[in-house]
């Protein structure tokens, strides 16, 4: 399946590196985010990517036009030669689209649907966001219904805590919100094509298309508790980079933990 990633955003809470280059761009370890997510739907056999581009667009054609696999890969330099002994994406297929700057996620998917139709079914993803759901049973569940879009819905990734209040002011109750079952849209889609027809001109793709959905009975989601981290802040990638570098990072689901034990 063909998968849309959304590559435009700003990352206004990563002002360091969002001043310079778009949010998917921001690196975790050697590569940024934007590879983890490849790599990701690699794993599970879907290597056709068209990338809905915008703010500093540019960066991200650079950096896919020059893709350098030595820097993830072993290699063997004889000469002025280089011997790859392994490859990330050699039988990928990377589409980059200029969807504008300030394009929404619902303007930037419709101006991609060339490039989708004719197909009945594909993925997408706002690219700044990590998971080791398992996108097989994922897909599959969507494909045994008829609705026309699907969405991963986890548990937010936030230190807080909910509270409720009487009427008076007085708090009722105080939780963590890890012990509540209040859920997110995850950033992980599954689409079908029919998705075009209840996006109006200029709206996002939350939340007006999904209540038309809703209303429909087109819309579901996916539950799932396990690992999810979206990249918003300084402390995100922070935590993401220090599980990159213990090796044992959640959402790495292509690499074998077994033989490198």
């Amino acid at each position: 399946m063909k998968v849309v990633l959304f590559c435009g955003g700003l990352g206004m809470r990563l002002r360091e590196y969002s001043e310079s280059v778009p949010k998917p761009m921001v690196p975790i370890g050697y590569r940024p985010i934007l590879w983890h997510v490849m790599k990701y739907y690699a794993h599970y056999g879907h290597k056709d990517f068209i990338l809905c581009l915008g703010y500093r667009g540019d960066i991200v054609k650079e950096y896919f036009r020059n893709y350098d696999e030595t820097v993830t890969n072993n290699f063997v330099r004889a000469g002025h030669g280089i011997e790859l002994l392994g490859s990330d994406t050699h039988d990928w297929r990377i589409t980059l689209v200029d969807t504008g700057v300030k394009a929404n996620i619902g303007q930037r998917l419709m101006a991609v649907r060339p490039y989708v139709e004719p197909d009945e079914m594909f993925l997408a993803n706002y690219s700044d966001g990590l998971s080791d759901a398992p996108l097989d049973d994922m897909i599959d569940r969507f494909a045994a219904s008829d609705s026309a879009a699907s969405f991963l819905a986890v548990r937010p990734n936030l230190s807080c805590h909910f509270v409720t209040l009487n009427g008076d002011g007085h708090v009722h109750e105080i939780r963590d919100v890890s012990q509540s079952d209040l859920r997110i849209n995850g950033g992980f889609f599954a689409l079908r094509r029919e998705v075009f027809d209840y996006v109006r001109p200029g709206e996002d793709l939350v939340p007006e298309p999904f209540k038309r959905m809703m209303a429909a009975g087109k819309l579901m989601s996916y539950r799932y508790d396990g690992f999810w981290v979206s990249m918003d802040t300084f402390k995100d990638r922070a935590m993401l980079e220090a599980l990159n570098d213990s090796e044992q990072a959640p959402w790495q689901v292509w690499k074998d933990r077994g033989a490198s034990a």
